[in-house]
């Protein structure tokens, strides 16, 4: 029974999950627990650091209860991660100084604004690969810097530390305040507009210019790293000392569960937003096209793997609005039911600008609008706007990247909760005009963290063994005429107008 299973966690931005696998990628046992989302304002999002970390041991422990494991019966530990979502703790108490500032929060549109006066918004792009945008975690650590005295003092005399999730994860599971690991992985550390995307490393001009101290930040590793961070606490929720090996951003660890490879492959994930990345191959593709340049995944001792990526602050979170805010659904898998009973969105539109826009647009003065509204319009119509938001929001994504690339997609490789929603897929497909594939393991992102540590201690041997691991379960077949199409996107076109200039 030793060691025949790799275990994932998913620190996600809704929940926290960990998935076992066995050796073809097949889930053995999975266990799932949502954490509480703060909002102390408008366009502000938190979420407790130490209540994540809590939920993360309970899950491990669950997963393995299912499966009838012990921790020692698996071979390695990945960990994926919401991205860019950051935490400031005390590194001999693992206290947080402030809860962890989420991905999709606008509070740094001020500091955002004062560095875009002074270089404008693509002053780091050369560099990072990413425009200013209050997405990046690098104005979330100076927000707090600036905000929380306890913590600007930590950081100054060197007892603070800071990271991302995966990174506040790896520390807790190989130890914490004992000696555990502050390491962050290259995509995550691509993510906080501060490293440089060619050296790898910190760049000090970005950091000086937001006055963060580097001694504060994680150390930066390969995505799949043979040496370990460090095994887990035989105390700890595994009861063993398994290696900690693998560590990918959410939108990369799916790029590499649905084995995209090779150049020019690319995936979307439909989560809570929704996330396409193009893999561009062992060189950095500069966006002129509003898109982001980062890295997709790196293998110890191997030179990385960059991606051009479109992200879509809110996707599935439309659906939980839907239910959450209006109450016209009881749980998110209604809303295709709804959408289902008319043939059309008749001419209603909903683009959810609801913190901003981000990819093509990097619009935080846009605000969410519905448009179209008639007496005609019913709540059956405003479903089937809500499931066709994703998709027209895709194909904003999709037309940049075959301009940056100057190769058309062929083909989208799906994953995410909202693959399961035929309407919406069928949808897809018929607004790109391309062949839309979901694969029979759909949880790609925990997947991919899977591979990520399994290579690294050698449970799988090769990229090409994880090629054929994936499969096809379903694929939806473009079915809509040219004219409707283009009128449909028209009308899409038009109602991303509207979101403008609403935050003077």
């Amino acid at each position: 029974m030793a060691q025949q299973y790799i275990g994932a966690v998913d620190q996600g931005t809704t929940s926290s999950r960990f998935i076992i696998f066995d050796k073809k990628g097949r889930i053995k046992a999975v266990d799932q627990k949502e954490h509480k989302q703060i909002f102390p304002k408008p366009g502000w999002v938190e979420h407790d650091p130490m209540e994540i970390w809590k939920n993360t041991g309970e899950v491990i422990q669950g997963a393995l209860r299912k499966a009838g494991l012990k921790g020692s019966d698996l071979a390695a530990i990945g960990i994926t991660n919401q991205r860019e979502t950051t935490v400031v703790w005390d590194r001999s108490t693992g206290k947080p100084f402030y809860n962890a500032i989420v991905w999709q929060c606008t509070r740094t549109h001020d500091i955002c604004k004062q560095l875009i006066a002074n270089g404008g918004q693509d002053r780091f792009r050369a560099t990072t690969g990413l425009p200013v945008a209050t997405y990046f975690s690098g104005p979330k650590i100076k927000w707090i810097m600036d905000n929380v005295p306890e913590a600007a003092h930590a950081m100054a005399d060197g007892s603070a530390i800071v990271g991302t999730m995966e990174t506040w994860i790896i520390w807790w599971l190989t130890g914490g305040p004992r000696g555990g690991a502050h390491v962050t992985d290259v995509t995550n550390a691509s993510r906080t507009m501060l490293m440089d995307l060619t050296s790898l490393d910190w760049d000090n001009n970005i950091l000086g210019e937001l006055g963060i101290p580097r001694e504060c930040l994680p150390r930066i590793v390969p995505s799949s790293d043979g040496e370990s961070w460090g095994p887990t606490m035989e105390d700890g929720p595994l009861g063993a000392r398994v290696p900690v090996c693998g560590a990918l951003g959410d939108q990369q660890a799916a790029l590499v569960g649905q084995a995209c490879f090779d150049i020019g492959q690319a995936k979307n994930t439909y989560g809570t937003g929704c996330f396409l990345l193009m893999n561009t191959g062992n060189t950095p593709v500069p966006s002129t096209q509003g898109l982001i340049t980062t890295v997709g995944y790196q293998m110890s001792g191997e030179k990385p793997f960059y991606c051009l990526e479109g992200s879509i602050a809110i996707a599935g979170a439309l659906v939980q609005w839907l239910r959450d805010n209006l109450g016209l659904i009881q749980n998110a898998a209604e809303v295709e039911e709804l959408a289902a009973k008319v043939d059309d969105n008749g001419g209603v539109y909903i683009v959810p600008a609801f913190q901003g826009l981000f990819a093509p647009y990097w619009r935080p003065d846009a605000r969410g609008v519905m448009c179209g509204l008639t007496r005609y319009a019913t709540k059956h119509h405003i479903a089937r706007a809500v499931l066709e938001a994703n998709a027209y929001q895709t194909r904003d994504i999709v037309q940049a990247m075959n301009r940056d690339s100057g190769t058309d997609l062929t083909s989208l490789k799906v994953d995410g909760g909202m693959v399961a929603n035929n309407l919406l897929m069928q949808f897809q497909s018929d607004i790109l005009d391309v062949p839309v594939i979901r694969p029979k393991v759909s949880e790609t992102t925990c997947l991919g963290a899977a591979y990520a540590a399994g290579l690294a201690v050698g449970y799988w041997g090769s990229l090409d063994e994880l090629r054929q691991n994936w499969a096809e379960d379903r694929t939806w077949q473009p079915a809509m005429e040219a004219d409707a199409r283009a009128e449909a996107c028209h009308g899409w076109e038009k109602a991303v107008q509207r979101t403008f200039d609403w935050v003077e």
